[in-house]
């Protein structure tokens, strides 16, 4: 059994993994590399098995997103630690060294996620991830080096091994018997905000998640959907909805998923002002979505016997700290 894999989902990327597999390759060979496609219909199976027939390969015979297109592929491997990695990074020389003997020092610790820095910015921190996330009290996800779109500058400010809440799914290592024991990813969220509720879930079991900036990657981002997709802002607003009504504390679950509810139209209507209707109709399709959901959601709650977290969040309202007491980074939220 491998020490760690390295797991790339790929869909429609052959352009990344020409760019980018190189350098896992080359900076990687202490780990076993797996590319899983979701059934890409742009030539990516003939180019890894012609040009990388090293990498062990699994194919599904569909799109399942990331969620489910994870959760298959990592149950047919075997390693200690998976490493969940986007097609569209570049990682660098030593990135996993350490990785495995801080797992073993550390047993309560089961998530981590390195410095994801921009591969086209390569001095600040990337969107996605940045040095390691937070979500404030209404499910609201920010990062060290990045809240809603201002993206720090990376000046060795975030460089200490710290707890964080949330790991991203750009890249992201986990103990594999954790992963299994939480039931891995929800399928039903296919994309977004799945990785959040991953690992809420693994600290409601006991561990934890750190952010690991020893190890460092460049991050593309948008590589599936852009930043400026309506159908990412689907996926995002509803999510968040779901991954609150699954693991809030049962005291707090209706009055805060009534008050982000207020929130998003407050959203929605910025974006109707704005002339922005893809993204109104986004929200507004992802709260009918929400409510034809939520009976089975109400399901999941009750299966979840996991103990909730009382202060899961940091800052707690991070929509009023940043857009109305104008604190545009993360030391100012303290």
């Amino acid at each position: 059994m491998s020490d760690i894999a390295i797991v790339i989902l790929n869909w429609n990327g052959i352009g990344f993994l020409k760019q980018f597999l190189p350098s896992v390759v080359g900076f990687s060979q202490s780990a076993q590399i797996y590319v899983v496609d979701n059934a890409s219909q742009d030539g990516s199976i003939a180019f890894l098995q012609e040009y990388f027939p090293q990498l062990r390969l699994i194919i599904h015979d569909k799109n399942y997103g990331f969620a489910q297109g994870y959760n298959k592929a990592l149950s047919q491997i075997e390693a200690s630690y998976y490493c969940l990695l986007n097609s569209d990074v570049e990682v660098t020389q030593g990135w996993l060294n350490g990785i495995s003997d801080f797992f073993e020092s550390h047993s309560d610790i089961a998530v981590l996620q390195p410095k994801i820095l921009d591969f086209n910015k390569k001095d600040h921190f990337e969107y996605a991830g940045a040095a390691g996330g937070f979500i404030d009290r209404y499910g609201f996800p920010y990062c060290k080096g990045r809240v809603f779109d201002t993206v720090e500058s990376d000046q060795s400010q975030y460089d200490d091994v710290s707890p964080i809440f949330w790991a991203s799914g750009a890249c992201l290592f986990i103990r594999s018997k954790v992963f299994k024991q939480v039931g891995g990813f929800d399928n039903l969220f296919f994309a977004h905000q799945e990785e959040i509720d991953l690992c809420w879930r693994v600290q409601r079991i006991g561990h934890r998640v750190f952010s690991y900036p020893i190890s460092k990657v460049y991050h593309v981002g948008g590589g599936t959907l852009n930043y400026g997709s309506s159908r990412k802002v689907y996926l995002n607003f509803r999510n968040s909805l779901l991954m609150l009504l699954k693991n809030l504390p049962l005291d707090q679950v209706f009055k805060i998923i009534f008050t982000r509810m207020l929130l998003d139209g407050i959203a929605a209507a910025r974006f109707l002002v704005s002339l922005r209707f893809g993204y109104f109709f986004a929200i507004f399709k992802a709260h009918l979505s929400f409510y034809k959901m939520l009976p089975g959601f109400i399901q999941k709650r009750k299966q979840n016997t996991s103990p909730f977290i009382a202060s899961y969040f940091q800052c707690k309202n991070i929509v009023w700290a940043y857009f109305i007491k104008n604190k545009k980074f993360y030391k100012l939220l303290s």
